[in-house]
């Protein structure tokens, strides 16, 4: 490159060419002992990256670049998350078999990436709808099957009429599907299920251990497993031989059980809805509800009596037991004991039902009564009307009515999560199928480990109606029992696409191995992932997932560890007129058009710039602009002063200017501020601002009337700093700039920059403090210190706080170098 004019365009091309060429980001197969394995959430290559793509990877490549710089081996990879319903839609909108739109996409979507110069290692790269890849996901599925960590059962799903397929509980959000936004209702189907209930209590327990994730995650984790400690008590039914089994968390208020509550998928209302129509109606419109529409307020005193009774087990009376929306099956044990004046949802239900009411809480110096409550009283406190138990208070009552309960065989103490099994069968083609064979004589059968993958068949029609395509092909469907040879019939369903994404990180660290899964040296020496980045949104889904997955991946003997990301950032969104970025709201901005326009380091600037990495960054032009501007500064200050920095050798500094003293410290205080944000904070948007804060004094330095041959060593020196410090975050021109200055290795392998402590360390005054002209105190203070810092320090002196109580600041005068005065008056 010999032009003169800064031309991006030119520039990064040339340099990620050369990259390439020289394959500098090429990892080694086993870790060193100085390594870094820094991650962003793989794309799903649905055609283009957006912006939102772009902040997070430009997050991720400066950290990568930073630790690279720092002498560190660096595993940074990429890859494609490419299963899933767009590239089946997309085969029903336009006629284009979903591998091809799968693999078009990629091949755009690496280049766009290309283009933006990441600093990924591509001899990693792989889709997770390769067979290659998904024959071992099919594997793991073998094993947990074995282990009864995988299993089949016949339960109520959350069923995506648009979809046409199932959901797991944490892909319906807001009692919607959290892909096209059609509410969610009830259908009963034979699904695969993976047990992560299992893990439960390690997966809460592992969240105290992961100190660097936001502790937003972290609780949003804790609270989706939902740990309640409590009892499980049976309520037999009257005239029947069976039991209702509730859990409460409540043992205190069993004596004030009024009623029983059950879901409408309860076992036994099946029973009762064949005889009632009445409640076989009720049931119907209870199920075409989402989950979130039957237990909101205003829907969720819709009931029916079921023309059951149950026994109170303390009390021996009998209570009616309802059938009742806000009930879910899969919550608990699908009934539940209804106390309505210690419940506002059942203080509700009671009086739209007209059930009878009975305190047995008493807060302490207060009484109530039934007939005059208008709400719930919820809190803990003394027992009344509760038998032996009366006058106790709430916690000790609790342990001592679990110990009457389990003396007498009537209930136990419990533990019970909020989290339910991870339900993976999904109705689609595009996934991953489920390894499995039915046979009439041998029941259900795993594939052999030898027929793996079993691959997705290339022949398939895609009309957008009923079942998955699988379900229809008969080539697919037929198959030989591998136990009896006899004919049977594979299963159609395949796996939901969190399988794929809850352990592709570790392959990335092996994805050539043939063996096995898992090369077990190389994902020993790499893993866990060092820095994880991606978006909050996946809280409850991947994330959760990719640890539970973790750790049966450890019980099944295939890697040894305990949780897949050691630390986590998840950075805000992209926001541009008041509402995040995308196609409906018509607020995109391509990122195509504006690397052609400014140049992909503009871009990164810009994003690292505008926001720290956990905030939303508002889309701006002038922005943008602004980082432009910025380069071009950057470039013109190496450029357009070769003259001065011509001498070549190591900086004098007892022979510098005073203005050179005061670049050399700038520089130094650069260094180590750039050094903590970039490496430490990840606050990018500061440290970029302390660069601008040396290009600006550079360019005064560089504008007096002469400078010595000392100070032009100085000023060589200092570009090569500002090349250094602006290589993670622009890397094309900080290459460009670096080669220019004279350097034949690549600035990524130069090494980071090392602070001098005693530069850094301000020329230090003592400076009196009077208060109405006596001195109070003497401060120190960095020369040239604002009048407002120095202000600052003095007013937080002990002796000047004493000085100054119960007066009033009339005015502070600073006379530099000497003293400040504070005149007080009462």
């Amino acid at each position: 490159m010999s032009s003169n004019e800064y031309l991006p365009g030119e520039i990064e091309a040339h340099w990620q060419e050369r990259w390439e060429k020289e394959q500098v980001f090429k990892a080694p197969r086993l870790a060193p002992e100085n390594s870094f394995y820094c991650l962003e959430m793989f794309p799903y290559p649905s055609g283009r990256i957006h912006m939102g793509h772009v902040r997070n990877y430009t997050i991720g490549d400066v950290i990568a670049r930073y630790h690279g710089m720092n002498g560190r081996a660096v595993l940074h990879p990429m890859g494609w998350d490419a299963f899933g319903l767009p590239a089946e839609n997309a085969a029903i909108e336009r006629g284009i078999h979903p591998a091809k739109w799968t693999r078009q996409n990629i091949d755009y979507m690496r280049s766009q990436m290309k283009r933006m110069g990441f600093s990924y290692d591509w001899s990693r790269e792989f889709a997770t709808s390769d067979p290659s890849y998904y024959r071992w996901e099919q594997l793991f599925f073998i094993r947990m099957l074995e282990k009864g960590l995988a299993y089949r059962s016949r339960s109520y799903v959350n069923w995506c009429s648009q979809c046409q397929t199932v959901l797991a509980n944490e892909q319906v959000e807001g009692g919607v599907c959290w892909r096209c936004s059609t509410p969610v209702i009830q259908k009963e189907l034979e699904q695969w299920f993976f047990r992560i209930t299992a893990y439960a209590e390690e997966l809460l327990q592992g969240c105290d251990q992961l100190r660097g994730w936001p502790e937003r995650v972290l609780t949003m984790q804790k609270n989706w497993i939902g740990k309640s400690v409590g009892a499980e008590v049976g309520f037999p039914l009257v005239n029947r031989s069976d039991a209702l089994r509730i859990f409460t968390t409540r043992p205190d208020t069993l004596y004030g059980v009024t009623f029983m509550s059950i879901a409408p998928e309860h076992p036994i209302v099946k029973d009762l809805a064949q005889k009632d129509s009445r409640i076989a109606d009720f049931v119907k419109r209870s199920q075409s509800k989402d989950r979130q529409a039957r237990i909101e307020t205003q829907t969720s005193k819709e009931g029916i009596f079921s023309g059951l009774y149950a026994i109170n087990p303390l009390t021996q009376e009998k209570v009616p037991v309802y059938i009742a929306t806000f009930v879910l099956m899969e919550y608990g044990t699908g009934a539940i004991m209804a106390v309505p004046t210690h419940d506002q949802r059942d203080f509700e239900f009671a009086r739209q039902h007209r059930l009878p009411l009975r305190v047995v809480i008493q807060p302490q110096g207060e009484s109530f009564r039934e007939e005059t409550m208008q709400t719930a009283y919820e809190g803990e406190g003394i027992l009344a009307n509760s038998g032996p138990f009366t006058g106790i208070a709430s916690e000790e009552a609790k342990k001592k009515i679990v110990e009457y309960l389990e003396s007498k065989g009537w209930g136990q103490k419990k533990v019970q999560y909020r989290l339910r099994d991870w339900g993976i069968s999904r109705q689609r083609y595009w996934g991953s199928p489920i390894p499995i064979i039915y046979c009439d004589t041998c029941g259900m059968v795993p594939v052999p480990e030898k027929d793996l993958p079993v691959a997705l068949p290339t022949d398939v029609a895609f009309t957008g109606k009923g079942e998955s395509p699988l379900a229809s092909h008969p080539n697919f469907i037929s198959a030989t029992c591998p136990r009896c040879g006899k004919k049977g019939r594979r299963e159609t369903d395949t796996m939901d696409t969190f399988v794929e994404s809850s352990w592709y990180f570790a392959r990335y660290a092996c994805p050539d191995y043939n063996k096995g899964p898992l090369d077990p040296d190389s994902v020993h020496s790499w893993l866990p992932v060092d820095q994880y980045i991606g978006g909050i949104e996946h809280a409850v889904l991947h994330l959760l997932y990719a640890r539970f997955f973790t750790k049966v991946l450890r019980d099944l003997g295939y890697i040894r560890l305990d949780e897949p990301f050691q630390n986590l950032l998840t950075q805000g969104m992209v926001i541009k007129d008041g509402a995040k970025m995308s196609k409906s709201k018509g607020n995109i901005v391509d990122p195509d058009d504006m690397i052609s326009r400014f140049g992909a380091d503009t871009v990164r600037v810009f994003c690292l710039f505008a926001a720290p990495p956990e905030k939303d960054l508002d889309w701006s032009d002038q922005g943008v602009q602004g980082a432009s501007r910025f380069l071009q500064r950057v470039w013109r200050l190496v450029i357009d002063q070769e003259s001065l920095w011509k001498e070549v050798g190591p900086v004098p500094v007892k022979d510098l200017s005073s203005q050179g003293i005061e670049i050399y410290r700038k520089a130094h205080q650069t260094i180590q501020k750039v050094t903590d944000d970039v490496g430490r904070r990840y606050h990018f948007n500061t440290a970029l601002a302390a660069i601008m804060e040396l290009v600006n004094a550079l360019y005064l330095f560089a504008s007096a009337a002469s400078i010595s041959d000392p100070d032009k060593r100085l000023f060589r020196w200092s570009l090569e700093v500002l090349s250094k410090l602006l290589a993670p975050l622009a890397p094309h021109i900080a290459e460009e700039l670096w080669a220019r200055l004279g350097h034949k290795k690549f600035i990524v392998h130069s090494g980071w920059l090392e602070v001098d402590p005693s530069a850094v360390v301000e020329e230090m005054q003592t400076l009196a403090v009077q208060v109405n002209g006596k001195v109070r105190a003497r401060i120190q203070v960095p020369v040239g210190f604002s009048e407002e810092r120095v202000r600052e320090i003095a007013l937080g002196e002990e002796k000047v706080v004493q000085s100054i109580q119960g007066m009033r600041i009339e005015k502070v005068v600073l006379v530099p170098g000497r003293l400040l005065n504070i005149v007080v008056r009462r």
